[in-house]
C-alpha cells in the first residue's frame, strides 16, 4: 500500500513539473513587389509560387 502511495506521489510531482506549451498561429510575412505583406492575404497564384521558392543563404 505504501509503495502505491509513493508511485502516485511521484506521478503527481511529474505532472506538476511538466511544461505546458500553448500553440499559437504564426503569421508569415514575405515580400512581393517591394513591400512586405502577410502570406495569408496573397492571391492563390502567389501562394503557390511562395511554396515553390528556393532560398539562398548569402
Amino acid at each position: 500500500m505504501q509503495e502505491r502511495v509513493m508511485v502516485e506521489r511521484r506521478r503527481s510531482e511529474r505532472a506538476a513539473s511538466s511544461v505546458r506549451v500553448k500553440a499559437v498561429p504564426v503569421e508569415v510575412y514575405s515580400r512581393i513587389v517591394g513591400y512586405y505583406r502577410p502570406v495569408q492575404n496573397w492571391n492563390d497564384g502567389k501562394k503557390e509560387e511562395f511554396k515553390d521558392r528556393k532560398y539562398v543563404k548569402l
